[in-house]
């Protein structure tokens, strides 16, 4: 369990984690409680950006589609809040299996989220293995 400074960076977190819990651990049904209709992803196997919540959301459902999950981990996250939007960084630890292959992934993710009718969204994605 993290401790964070303020109830405002908790409930980020908690939103943070659901959204990680839908396609890391279930189907990714549900990324749409989560995901912004206006969300942008730069994620490190498409050449464009990802615009909108449905192209955003086709990306992690392949993902989710391709591989089984073993594990996912976040590890040492930081949560900046500047009124409204909050930004999220923390380094990811991960494995999965596609077909009969095990892959181990590490890296480190950035989301920003924004505040709208007293939910928190998540707006911006970027996302990257380490160099």
């Amino acid at each position: 369990m993290n401790s964070f400074e303020s109830e405002t960076q908790q409930e980020v977190w908690q939103t943070l984690r659901e959204l990680n819990d839908c396609w890391t651990k279930g189907d990714g049904s549900g990324l749409e409680n989560y995901f912004h209709e206006r969300m942008v992803a730069i994620t490190p196997v498409d050449r464009n950006r990802r615009e909108g919540r449905k192209a955003c959301i086709e990306g992690w459902l392949g993902f989710v589609k391709m591989a089984r999950i073993l594990y996912w981990n976040e590890v040492d996250p930081q949560i900046q809040v500047y009124g409204d939007t909050a930004i999220v960084t923390y380094y990811f630890d991960m494995a999965f299996m596609v077909g009969d292959q095990r892959v181990e992934s590490s890296g480190r993710d950035m989301f920003t989220f924004i505040k709208e009718n007293g939910k928190w969204w998540a707006v911006a994605d970027q996302f990257s293995p380490y160099p």
